[in-house]
């Protein structure tokens, strides 16, 4: 199983950016995809994740109408677009791989697969 985030970088702020989440080595269209941050010196945080169908959507309240999660299930990808950034999104954000069909969880105990984890600066 690989996950395989990217699309990080240096953003002013205020500017966007647009993570992209692929997966390989699983039933991709059965599995919840969420993503997670780690910023400097601080505890993973969630920040948002997708159903398997893409129906259902959660965000954490620091980035709720500012981020919108995505997903394309015929090509195995999902995709955080993220707009109007802020210099406490900096961080490095991972995602994650949920196997159960029933929860779109907001915890990493949640979730079976991670990613490498791609980083995002946002300067002010």
């Amino acid at each position: 199983v690989q996950l395989q985030a990217c699309g990080g970088g240096l953003v002013q702020a205020g500017g966007s950016l647009r993570l992209s989440c692929a997966a390989s080595g699983i039933t991709f269209s059965r599995y919840t995809i969420g993503w997670f941050r780690q910023a400097p010196g601080k505890e993973r945080e969630f920040v948002a994740a997708i159903s398997w169908s893409g129906g259902s959507t959660d965000y954490a309240p620091s980035v709720k109408g500012r981020f919108t999660i995505s997903r394309e299930n015929a090509v195995n990808k999902v995709v955080l677009q993220m707009r109007s950034m802020k210099p406490e999104d900096t961080a490095v954000y991972y995602c994650a791989a949920d196997r159960s069909a029933i929860r779109i969880g907001n915890r990493g105990a949640h979730y079976d697969y991670w990613g490498q984890g791609t980083e995002v600066t946002v300067s002010s």
